[in-house]
């Protein structure tokens, strides 16, 4: 990828037109190489030269997951001889998808995380310690490895967990950023308080984080976002990012949503009969990839339901900006006449300091209807404890889930069952 990030400072119109010759590049090499969008464009009588404009994407219909992953091969555009790295979904809704890229995918996903560090204030002066998984076919540990160096900062490969080692690296090699979950955050915080390190002093000022929501959909801290920064003095910069778009929307200092990188994504939040939502309503995000070589997209529906947020921001940039995600499509909960979705859920599971780890299990019960068990690890096992724990999601939610009550050790295998390298927050067992 040679583009600049300098795109994203243009004019909305400017910005639009690219997106449009980028898009003709796409739905010409998807005729040519896609099987699968082939037969779909024959069977729904699409003459992909009547597709001049973005809202001319309303004509195609969308893809899901569902079909990404029956037909999974048939999206591949390249033979494997060109195939460079295969990675795979993470299997958070559903079975995992294999996502193959080749080297110029590799330098595409090298130049979006690129981009994003620069949006989130990083430069070559910047150490980052990533907290994360860099094997199990992660795209995610592997695009910011590459998107740093890109940068020319420092990077330091520690992986997940340890908060031991984490802070003897901290205090060892002197980074000044780190990529990790907010939750772990929180782990790295109560770390240091039980051994003495005063977190103001050490040389990290800033993180990048990722898999969690640290802001609400008004954009403001969340709860997990403010016990981060209630102790410890960060820059916060919130991301959202998928396997599939291979694209990260990623917040610059404003902190007002994550930014498009125009240059390699189209954007659209439809409602739930695919057409476009209203400015400011919340719809789900499907995308369509430019520049992908080995698996593009082409109105994609992620899941995920955002806002778009299409006002100049202050940084210069005049690119769409996403919310944090409001609620996935499959981890919608209606329990007892109150609709919930996971993320509201777990805002509220935040807010109570007794509960130290937790997962939210959905489950039919015997009409057919939603039962929802909170499996949870407390401060301490005193009935005054639980009953603290039982007044309060009741208050809060109207209805008080089943809740059950474990130990630390269960808790990991609970949330690392084999294979999975996020830990599990969510169990959905519904027929």
């Amino acid at each position: 990828m040679n583009e600049l990030p300098s795109i994203s400072f243009q004019k909305t119109a400017q910005i639009k037109s690219y997106q449009e010759k980028k898009l003709a590049d796409l739905l010409a090499y998807l005729n040519t190489h896609s099987a699968y969008y082939k037969k779909l464009f024959a069977d729904h009588h699409i003459d992909i030269k009547n597709v001049r404009t973005i809202e001319d994407l309303q004509h195609i219909p969308p893809t899901e997951k569902e079909q990404l992953q029956l037909y999974n091969k048939d999206f591949l555009c390249v033979p494997k001889n060109k195939i460079i790295e295969y990675t795979a979904t993470s299997g958070t809704v559903g079975s995992p998808v294999t996502i193959a890229l080749t080297e110029n995918d590799l330098q595409r996903l090298a130049y979006n995380e690129y981009s994003s560090f620069v949006c989130a204030n990083g430069s070559s002066e910047d150490i980052y310690q990533l907290m994360l998984t860099l094997d199990r076919q992660f795209m995610a540990g592997m695009a910011y490895y590459s998107g740093i160096r890109k940068l020319g900062a420092g990077v330091v490969r520690v992986g997940p967990g340890v908060p031991s080692l984490q802070w003897e690296t901290i205090e060892r090699l002197q980074p000044s950023a780190i990529v990790a979950v907010p939750s772990f955050i929180v782990k790295l915080i109560q770390y240091a308080e039980a051994n003495g390190i005063d977190v103001n002093r050490s040389s990290v000022k800033k993180a990048i984080c990722i898999g969690e929501n640290i802001r609400t959909e008004n954009l403001e801290l969340n709860i997990l976002g403010k016990r981060i920064t209630d102790k410890w003095a960060l820059q916060l910069f919130s991301t959202y990012a998928s396997t599939e778009m291979q694209t990260a929307f990623t917040e610059c200092e404003a902190g007002n949503g994550g930014h498009l990188n125009p240059e390699l994504l189209i954007v659209e939040l439809l409602d739930d009969k695919g057409r476009p939502v209203a400015a400011g309503e919340p719809g789900e995000v499907t995308i369509t990839t430019l520049g992908v070589e080995g698996m593009p997209l082409l109105r994609y529906k992620t899941g995920d339901i955002c806002k778009a947020y299409t006002t100049a921001c202050s940084c210069g940039r005049n690119t769409l900006r996403l919310s944090p995600v409001i609620g996935r499509k499959k981890q919608m909960i209606k329990y007892k006449g109150t609709t919930l979705f996971a993320p509201a859920l777990f805002e509220i599971i935040h807010r109570i300091e007794a509960i130290k780890e937790y997962i939210v299990e959905v489950s039919s019960n015997e009409i057919g209807t939603d039962e929802v068990t909170l499996y949870v690890v407390a401060e301490n096992n005193r009935e005054e404890t639980q009953n603290k724990i039982k007044a309060y999601l009741q208050a809060r939610l109207r209805v008080t889930p089943h809740i059950k009550y474990t130990d630390a050790e269960a808790m990991q295998q609970m949330q690392f069952p084999d294979g999975v390298r996020k830990p599990v927050k969510f169990v959905d067992k519904r027929k």
